[in-house]
């Protein structure tokens, strides 16, 4: 049997590895992140690194988008990646998801073990609707909910960025330098946006324009604001820092009633991702782990019908889902 002398000691020595863990986490989090992201940030910025990003930005800025069903689709997968803060055009995006999906149609059969079943068009359209579920659905489900959750942070990091410009120019900064403190001072996503609006001015757009930018990515009533009251104040003068402070105010006010909002409706938006999902990760893995539980019936009259009316009930629910989760304030 253990002293207890010995006892003591290993618990004195967990609770020291303990602290030591937390402490180094605690240590790289508030102490050695933020350099390393404000430094990463700020070359990015000098060496030009932007570049294609800011040309990109411009570009989208300057051409109108397509009155086609292909080009809309085109343009929110790109405002989704932006949001989502993945620096991939939608046209590279889109070419990955059909490669992926195509790789899984073909590969599936062989990998399963039932290409010799392959005998029908109900066996086809199954495999096409594994494969669109991996390559297409799943990932859209990850980009839209990377982009909402970082959307999220930006609203809750804006009232605090506004607070920092405000206070730089009051202390005599232009607003320029002022945007400077914000990619200094503020962590991502905030930081990196107002890095793209001071890339974009220092690229030769005009500062109300790189601002309409801003607001078009974010696509936040917040944003909206403080672009409006920026170009109001170029056109008009007055004190952009009193209106800038009575913005944040207004803000916080706003935010407090979107949080309550939030909390009142986050048992519906639980239940809206849950019912998204699960049914095509449901499929997927009983089809990966199981492909006989479909292909012993895929020659029943009923099973061609059935699955399109699946599809068909699948889309019309994830549709009114989201018009009931979709709260506006």
């Amino acid at each position: 049997m253990m002293p207890e002398s010995a006892t003591l000691l290993l618990i004195l020595l967990f609770f020291g590895v303990v602290l030591l863990v937390e402490g180094a986490w605690y240590y790289y989090r508030d102490v050695h992140a933020p350099k390393n992201r404000v430094g990463r940030r700020l070359t990015n910025l000098k060496s030009g690194s932007m570049a294609e990003e800011v040309q990109a930005s411009l570009k989208r800025g300057n051409s109108a988008p397509g009155d086609s069903f292909l080009a809309g689709i085109v343009a929110k997968l790109d405002t989704k990646l932006t949001q989502a803060g993945l620096r991939i055009t939608p046209e590279r995006f889109l070419t990955l998801m059909g490669v992926a999906t195509l790789g899984i149609a073909i590969a599936t059969p062989v990998l399963l073990g039932f290409v010799d079943m392959l005998n029908s068009a109900a066996t086809f359209l199954l495999i096409i609707a594994f494969a669109v579920g991996i390559g297409i659905i799943i990932p859209l489900a990850f980009i839209d909910r990377k982009a909402s959750q970082r959307m999220k942070k930006f609203d809750e990091q804006f009232p605090v960025a506004l607070d920092i410009f405000v206070r730089g120019l009051r202390a005599g900064h232009p607003v320029t330098s002022a945007l400077d403190l914000l990619v200094e001072e503020m962590p991502d996503p905030i930081g990196s946006e107002f890095a793209m609006v001071i890339a974009e001015v220092s690229y030769g757009y005009d500062l109300r324009d790189a601002l309409n930018n801003l607001a078009k990515r974010a696509q936040t009533t917040d944003v909206q604001m403080f672009s409006v009251c920026v170009a109001i104040q170029a056109e008009t003068g007055g004190n952009l820092a009193d209106i800038l402070d009575g913005l944040s105010r207004v803000i916080r006010d706003r935010n407090s009633m979107v949080l309550k909002v939030r909390a009142l409706a986050s048992e519906g938006k639980m239940t809206a991702i849950v019912l998204s999902v699960l049914p095509v990760c449901t499929f997927a893995f009983v089809f990966a782990t199981q492909p006989s539980f479909f292909l012993d019936v895929v020659e029943d009259r009923w099973f061609m019908p059935g699955l399109i009316g699946i599809f068909a009930w699948y889309g019309i629910g994830i549709f009114m889902i989201r018009k009931m989760v979709d709260l506006k304030v």
